[in-house]
């Protein structure tokens, strides 16, 4: 039974650890008995796609930057699915702390920020710094192209 506490607990230090670093975390890789998701080259073209996978491609825009892959460890994309961390779908233009079923701190709760461009842009180089107080502890993306590129990619969820 100490093995199963001692295995959560390495896991979830692993998770947050990811989040302080500028370097993309590695691919995920598919749990026992799941079947691993094709790589974009082997991707269905578009035009081939059936109404199903249609829906599927409109939930989830089919270009995720790499820049976005250490964001992915606490955060999903999916509405509603929360991990360490909010959903984003749809946060771009929403104000901070509405995402409902996610218990956000106090800090971010008051901060009074509407994730737009801007806000993302200083929010991303270093959270604490613009929410003192905030649960994230991604010490932030200091490239300003990467911050662009998962700014782009949040604008279109």
């Amino acid at each position: 039974m100490k093995r199963i506490g001692l295995a959560g607990m390495i896991g979830t230090a692993l998770l947050l650890g990811a989040c302080g670093s500028e370097e993309p975390a590695a691919p995920e890789e598919p749990a026992v008995g799941e079947a691993a998701a094709p790589a974009e080259a082997d991707a269905t073209p578009a035009s081939e796609e059936t109404p199903a996978a249609e829906e599927s491609a409109a939930a989830v825009p089919a270009t995720v930057p790499a820049s976005f892959n250490q964001c992915k460890v606490c955060h999903a994309v999916e509405p509603g699915k929360h991990g360490i961390g909010p959903s984003l779908a749809g946060i771009y233009g929403t104000r901070a702390a509405d995402i409902p079923g996610f218990e956000f701190s106090s800090a971010m709760e008051q901060s009074g920020l509407t994730w737009d461009e801007a806000t993302l842009d200083k929010y991303l180089t270093d959270p604490r710094a613009l929410v003192p107080g905030t649960k994230m502890s991604f010490a932030g993306l200091k490239d300003a192209a990467k911050r662009k590129e998962v700014i782009d990619y949040l604008k279109s969820l």
